[in-house]
């Protein structure tokens, strides 16, 4: 019997994974020996059935028990017919055929590991082979034209037959292991990863290589693991268009949509998976490249990742996922789902990392572990022994938790940014001629049509569930919180699926000095005249809103959703009032909002309403259970058909009444310096803060712009840093000019020149790129 896993445990499997990393100038590379695919077979099993944890320990014991139980229903209610194996789930589309070898996976999971109660019972070992005799037999053989979902094909359900063939190896017989090797040498044909093409990328590369090596391994088959290995190189690298990872830490998969929290885990995990598992053999990933995907975890996953939870604007269609019909182990999939899953590939991953590394990523993991009260993630259904052994290893680790860090991202090549402070996260979600509306497909959300039109999340203490409870399935879409929208009604999956509907927009994007940031979209609603211009103004306890220039001729009213609070059970809200005073609003338990805009206080209008859902309204895969949340909505009504309308609020996330209140009773805190369709600008005194986003050629304020730019100036006592983007991407140069007391430069960014610096005035010749990249100038002042 195995003990319970240590951070020793850890650190001695990663140490031997490195060690292994060396090559052995004896060995011969082309005839490895003869006994290295078993060496790999085993790697993977360790790998993905767990080792080093004592099954009688919790939670151990009760998911080997659940495994096993869940493996005695399966058996019992086995049925094959020609077209499925299971009564009510046939082989057609989207996922019959991998349903069905996820069962069987389990079910060899049952027979593998110890204290499942099924531990090496030959009957239910009888039962997985006739199951995997059936599949092969009916229709994952390579007679078979494929059909349907090609994900079914070449990824679902190659990756669980593989799997089930590592764990019984010796049960199964050459014949069989011949037989998996031939089917998936069909549907995944090396041609699939000699091109860096179609659906052979980013993540999905990935995927394709996992099976394509431990075939190699299965199978005995130098040249496969050699090709797996080799394909992977081309997702290394960062990427400037299309699928992958970017150097500003975005990650797009479908080519149009932001996803670092389902496939960018898919991504993080199968090559956490790969990198240990061929570590120090023939074929060990050795391409220099792979630090790109290691800097990535502190660079492109991290940030996104809130107290356990990933945030949604980077989960893509899955938002509609919840509780889906056919889910054998019934488990939400929500945000702390995504999140908790991103954390597992982490720490997964850290195996193969550097010691410093690997503390930096375990003092986050633990952070996020303590948490996340909303979903225990050390006792998470999600999870097998493996990860849950991996996880409990950093948590009983002595690494210090590492707190939420304090500043702000942008993450332009995917349109979102996160803002955070002390008391609070937000997440601005957007839309560009590069990044889409939002994605539906195989069913997935077909009402996601606002989430790109400025959907602006945020989490306070207490309320880690915001979106987690029921939020997509009883919201109306046509208020998400953040959104300019006009009330038009949409057809499902209107604009397209798989990321179509992107609007012919190219401002969206901003500046940021690390700490605060301008924030700005250009909005072009999705099958609609709507245009409008959008700025979120990020500071210390705040995020300043602006809005101008809104235009519509859709016939029907257009509104600004202010917020839309999802306040759970009615049971659960009478302590939740909502309270309204002059130019301001305060939501009991969640935070506030100020007017500093007479006009935008006398047109906010607010409801709180129930509002019932099933998952299965939003996602034809769902469940159908009908559950009722109870929201407070606030928005601003534009009226029909407005004409360069506009709006100003704060968001105070957090904040107590007496805050909000003496926000809105201080006039002199904010000025607001332009807001129309030439500029919109703040001036936050106290915080030493000026800013603005620069649609167009103009001047607001002290600053002035020769181009669409977004620019950002802190002054800190007799220092000041100007910062600057160029949002449009022409990459033309683009010339700022601010009006202020500065002596000298004492450091500029290289595409920055300084083309005036007198007492009173600096101007600056920005050649930008095209990757809306933040330039810096750091001055004294007089």
């Amino acid at each position: 019997m195995g003990m319970t896993p240590t951070r020793r445990t850890v650190l001695l499997l990663a140490a031997t994974l490195a060690a292994a990393t060396a090559p052995d100038p004896t060995a011969d590379a082309a005839e490895p020996a003869e006994d290295e695919y078993d060496t790999l077979r085993h790697r993977w099993r360790a790998i993905a059935l767990g080792e080093g944890y004592d099954a009688v320990a919790e939670p151990y014991a009760t998911r080997l028990r659940e495994t096993g139980d869940l493996a005695h229903a399966f058996r019992a209610a086995m049925a094959p017919t020609a077209n499925s194996l299971w009564p009510g789930h046939p082989f057609d589309p989207p996922a019959g055929i991998t349903q069905s070898y996820s069962r069987l996976w389990t079910m060899a999971q049952a027979y593998a590991q110890p204290g499942t109660g099924r531990t090496g019972d030959a009957a239910l070992l009888a039962d997985v082979l006739r199951g995997l005799d059936h599949l092969g037999t009916t229709v994952y053989h390579p007679r078979t034209t494929r059909y349907g979902n090609w994900w079914e094909w070449q990824i679902g359900s190659p990756r669980l037959l593989l799997d089930i063939v590592a764990a019984l190896y010796d049960d199964l017989g050459p014949a069989r292991r011949a037989d998996a090797c031939a089917a998936v040498d069909h549907f995944i044909p090396d041609t699939m990863l000699r091109e860096y093409t179609g659906t052979s990328t980013g993540a999905n590369r990935v995927d394709l290589c996992r099976s394509v090596a431990l075939r190699g391994i299965l199978g005995r088959a130098p040249e496969k693991i050699a090709l797996a290995r080799d394909a992977l190189s081309p997702v290394f690298p960062y990427v400037t268009r299309g699928d992958g990872l970017y150097a500003d830490g975005s990650f797009v998969q479908h080519t149009w949509v932001a996803y670092s929290g389902t496939y960018g885990q898919v991504m993080l995990d199968g090559l956490g998976r790969l990198f240990a598992l061929l570590a120090g053999s023939s074929w060990a990933v050795t391409d220099p490249d792979r630090q790109i995907v290691l800097d990535g975890v502190e660079r492109a996953y991290a940030p996104l990742i809130h107290d356990g939870l990933v945030m949604d604007s980077v989960n893509g269609r899955a938002i509609s996922r919840g509780y889906l019909k056919g889910d054998d182990r019934h488990i939400l999939r929500s945000d702390h789902f995504h999140g908790q899953a991103l954390i597992a590939a982490i720490a997964l991953l850290s195996l193969g990392a550097t010691a410093a590394e690997r503390e930096r990523w375990h003092a986050r993991i633990k952070g996020w572990i303590e948490r996340d009260t909303v979903s225990p993630i050390l006792s998470a259904r999600q999870f097998g022994v493996a990860d849950l052994a991996r996880l409990h290893a950093v948590a009983a680790s002595p690494v210090v938790a590492a707190p939420e860090p304090v500043g702000h991202r942008l993450f332009p090549a995917m349109d979102r940014a996160v803002h955070r402070r002390p008391a609070f996260t937000v997440n601005i979600a957007m839309a560009s001629d590069r990044i889409a509306h939002y994605e539906c497909g195989n069913g997935e959300n077909p009402r996601g049509w606002h989430t790109g039109s400025g959907t602006t999340l945020w989490w306070a203490d207490g309320h880690g569930d915001q979106y987690t409870n029921w939020f997509w399935p009883t919201v109306d879409w046509y208020r998400l919180p953040g959104t300019t929208v006009s009330t038009k009604r949409l057809a499902d999956r209107e604009g397209g699926e798989w990321g179509a509907p992107k609007p012919a927009v190219r401002w969206v994007g901003g500046t940021t000095d690390g700490e605060y940031a301008t924030v700005g979209q250009h909005l072009a609603g999705l099958g609609s005249t709507l245009r409008a211009h959008k700025s979120w103004f990020c500071v210390a306890d705040a995020v300043i809103c602006l809005g101008a220039g809104i235009t519509c001729a859709d016939g029907v009213p257009v509104e600004t959703v202010v917020d839309n609070r999802n306040l759970g059970e009615a049971t659960a809200t009478a302590s939740q009032a909502l309270l309204r005073g002059r130019r301001w609003a305060h939501l009991e338990g969640h935070g506030g909002w100020v007017f500093p805009d007479t006009r935008s206080d006398a047109a906010l209008r607010t409801l709180r309403e129930d509002r019932a859902g099933a998952w299965s309204d939003i996602n034809t895969g769902g469940t159908t259970e009908r559950r009722t949340r109870r929201w407070q909505t606030l928005w601003l009504d534009h009226g029909t058909d407005p004409v360069n309308a506009g709006y100003a609020y704060l968001l105070m996330p957090g904040a107590s009444r007496h805050a909000v209140e003496a926000r809105a009773a201080d006039r002199r805190w904010l000025s607001i310096f332009a807001n129309d369709s030439t500029c919109q600008a703040v001036h936050v005194p106290s915080l030493g803060l000026t800013a603005a986003n620069f649609w167009q050629p103009g001047t607001a304020g002290p600053l002035t712009a020769s181009a669409g730019a977004s620019v950002l100036v802190r002054r800190r006592g007799r220092t000041g840093t100007l910062c600057v983007s160029e949002p449009p991407r022409t990459g033309e140069p683009v010339e700022i000019t601010w009006h202020g007391p500065v002596r000298a430069v004492v450091r500029a960014d290289d595409p920055v020149e300084v083309l005036e610096s007198t007492a009173g005035r600096l101007r600056l010749r920005v050649t930008p790129g095209t990757a809306c990249a933040t330039y810096t100038c750091d001055v004294t002042l007089g």
